[in-house]
């Protein structure tokens, strides 16, 4: 319950336009009272957003008193290590590698070159041998994102 009232509080925050493009990805409360609230923006969110709507919620808490004096509120973003969950995340990591699970469970690595609201593209560049010639191929793949069980930032240095 408590949850529905803060996911509908920050999404009431983001009708302003200082917050247009901005997103809520989640809202969990643990038992030990930890209010953790994931944002995301579609030119990525900043510091700063995040504080704002950290002392925003934190006010509401306040004022409505739900879960009392003590508890641990984190707005943040999501870590480069966390799942693409929304078709909105995707168009922001255009030229990155992605690792893709569909819900048939096969497995696509490759470049993101598109992404548009119903499906992604990738690039898939794949080796294989003739003998002893070694061809490269790369073949585009196109999924869409209802046919996607998981997509996460591969982080190559």
């Amino acid at each position: 319950m408590i949850e529905t009232q803060l996911e509908e509080l920050v999404r009431q925050r983001f009708l302003e336009l200082e917050w247009s493009d901005c997103f809520l990805l989640s809202v969990k409360i643990s038992p030990k009272k930890m209010v953790e609230i994931t944002i995301d923006a579609d030119a990525g969110v900043t510091f700063e957003q995040c504080q704002k709507l950290s002392r925003h919620v934190e006010n509401w808490l306040d004022t409505e008193g739900v879960l009392g004096d003590e508890y641990t509120l984190e707005v943040s973003s999501p870590g480069a290590d966390k799942p693409l969950k929304l078709p909105r995340q995707f168009p922001r990591n255009i030229g990155r590698t992605l690792e893709i699970v569909n819900t048939e469970g096969s497995k696509f690595e490759g470049k993101l070159t598109a992404a548009d609201a119903e499906k992604l593209t990738l690039e898939i560049v794949e080796t294989r041998k003739e003998g002893k010639k070694k061809i490269v191929e790369t073949r585009t793949v196109e999924l869409p994102f209802d046919k996607i069980k998981s997509a996460t930032v591969q982080i190559k240095f």
